[in-house]
């Protein structure tokens, strides 16, 4: 599991949008969002460049916190 700071998650619409970035990226990917601290607990078999760029992709720019 690995902590990213997703500065410009603040609602519903963006807890979705990431949830469905990392699972597109790899389907059985976890995703645990907390909009109060906008942060992304994801566990996933995709390496965390990958999660960044899934999550630039969907608009979202994002670093790691807690590897």
């Amino acid at each position: 599991m690995t902590v990213y700071k997703v500065p410009e998650m603040s609602c519903g619409h963006c807890k979705s949008t990431v949830e469905k970035a990392i699972a597109s990226l790899d389907p059985t990917s976890s995703v645990e969002v907390d909009l109060e601290n906008r942060t992304a607990r994801i566990t996933s078999v995709a390496s965390d460049q990958d999660v960044i760029a899934a999550l630039q992709k969907a608009g979202y720019d994002s670093n790691i916190v807690q590897p």
